[in-house]
């Protein structure tokens, strides 16, 4: 084994055989990891010989397991340590973590959220070389030793792959851009209940100001030809029977019904979706089925799906993107957003495939 030592010269990545083991901080969320995927894959590219590991949140990690790509999964109860009640209990696992993490002997460890609780477990990890970026918030780059500026006006896939670029790693065309996913069941037992041709609606989203009222889903989905198919949590069971409830008997409900892998099943099979800026819709982008992506507060050129083959729907307004969390007192860029609309835009956008 090469006894080289990481560079840390500016402009200079270091050298593949000099990095033997990395570190991947990236805990959350669902779109969030799926848009690291294509930098995991130019980091492989470029070390191929090193172990990666990544630390990711409990439940999240179901997309990662088997990785063919990763040697081990840093497994956090990100959510269990925001409860009050289990203090000692995250004490507890924080300081494992930390020393787990310190023992392991990591060459690089690259830091993708740039946040305060993953600088410090960029700090634990004691990497040579600690990157991550310069215009992080929450005082993360404190704990970098190496960062570059990442920029806040382009798609986070570009913003992550500018870290693989400070690393020396090739970066794809972007319309070669590939997210790649561990093997999955592709047709799992709840794949027996779902028509032979369909389309994915998922209208929930992680921010109420991002959701497109259920209703309007429901409205779309009694137009169009296609049955549908309606995803969302058990917590979102409600948003999916409105959707099914305004839809005709035209859509059917897998609210709280599909886990990860379950859901990659269901998307890779959809004809298309139709969805808010919500992580399942960047899972359907991985699996290449065409996506209309409906946008509001929410910023389609930083989150929104990525490559020619997705389409945006937006309106708009003069106070978008603002990035609330609730909707403001108009939400305009939403409720202006007839139905008629998003409904001929998905015809005339199917219809120029169709004849392509």
């Amino acid at each position: 084994m090469s006894s080289a030592t990481p560079s840390l010269s500016p402009g200079l990545p270091p050298k593949p055989e000099s990095i033997h083991k990395i570190l991947i901080i990236k805990p959350s969320a669902l779109g969030d990891i799926v848009h690291t995927l294509p930098f995991l894959a130019a980091l492989r590219s470029r070390f191929p010989r090193a172990a990666i590991h990544w630390v990711v949140a409990r439940g999240l990690h179901r997309l990662l397991e088997n990785h063919p790509l990763l040697d081990r999964l840093w497994v956090i109860d990100k959510d269990g340590w925001k409860k009050p009640g289990r203090l000692f209990t995250t004490l507890g696992e924080i300081a494992g973590l930390w020393r787990g993490l310190g023992r392991e002997g990591y060459d690089l460890a690259v830091d993708l959220s740039g946040l305060f609780r993953s600088g410090l477990i960029t700090a634990a990890s004691r990497a040579k070389i600690r990157l991550g970026f310069s215009d992080s918030d929450e005082g993360s780059p404190f704990f970098y030793n190496d960062k570059i500026v990442g920029g806040g006006q382009i798609h986070a896939i570009d913003r992550y792959l500018k870290l693989a670029a400070r690393l020396g790693c090739a970066l794809p065309n972007p319309a070669e851009i590939a997210f790649p996913l561990p093997p999955f069941a592709e047709n799992p037992p709840i794949m027996a209940e779902l028509p032979a041709r369909y389309l994915v609606m998922a209208p929930s989203a992680g921010k109420p100001a991002n959701r497109w009222p259920a209703e309007r889903f429901g409205q779309l989905a009694a137009r169009l030809e296609l049955p549908t198919v309606v995803i969302g949590g058990a917590g979102e069971a409600e948003i999916v029977a409105a959707v099914v409830r305004h839809a005709q008997g035209k859509a059917i409900s897998l609210a709280g019904r599909t886990g990860l892998t379950e859901l990659m099943a269901v998307l890779k099979r959809a004809s298309f979706m139709v969805a808010n800026d919500t992580g399942p819709m960047h899972l359907a982008v991985a699996l290449q089925v065409p996506v209309f992506a409906i946008f509001g507060p929410a910023n389609p050129v930083r989150t929104g799906p990525y490559g020619g083959m997705h389409t945006v729907i937006r309106r708009e307004t003069d106070c978008a993107p603002c990035y609330r969390w609730q909707p403001c007192s108009h939400w305009r860029c939403l409720l202006d957003l007839e139905v008629d609309t998003v409904h001929d835009i998905i015809i005339n956008k199917l219809n120029r495939i169709a004849q392509s």
